[in-house]
């Protein structure tokens, strides 16, 4: 590829087989192996969109809604919703599916911000995230929203 698209690389799917080497001490798969997974998943999906080197800044709204089982096949469908100056909101939704029942579930949505570096590991600008449709644009502005929720709660911390 000759141009960087930013808008063909805004989306990623990424999968992995959940294995008996994952699981915690009830028998489903570790949340910390998956929230391993989902830092992965949204490192691959902000450094693609970007081209450039991402550190994760915060996670938002990490709940498991379901357990996840050994030999489920764990599907996450990142999406870049929110472009700043330096910073990206990725948002990972993720489905568990029975190979063998074909049945799937909701398991998690969560939020990662993720900051582009500089070669001296400083904060760099990002592409603009265009928004050519109606989700594009409802993401952008729930994301924006998260952001300034963030933002006012780190401030009345202080």
């Amino acid at each position: 590829m000759t141009e960087n698209n930013h808008d063909d690389r805004r989306s990623l799917i990424m999968s992995e087989i959940m294995t008996p080497d994952m699981v915690n001490f009830h028998g489903n798969v570790h949340g910390g192996y998956v929230l391993a997974l989902l830092d992965r998943v949204a490192y691959a999906c902000a450094s693609r969109y970007s081209a450039k080197t991402i550190v994760t800044l915060s996670v938002d709204q990490v709940v498991f809604k379901e357990p996840i089982h050994v030999g489920e096949l764990v599907i996450c469908y990142s999406s870049v919703n929110y472009v700043g100056n330096t910073s990206l909101e990725i948002g990972i939704r993720v489905i568990a599916e029975n190979l063998i029942t074909q049945n799937s579930r909701h398991t998690n949505t969560c939020y990662f911000t993720m900051v582009a570096l500089d070669d001296n590991g400083k904060p760099t600008k990002v592409p603009p995230l265009p928004l050519l449709n109606d989700t594009q644009k409802r993401r952008f502005e729930e994301a924006l929203t998260r952001k300034q929720s963030r933002l006012l709660a780190h401030t009345t911390k202080k």
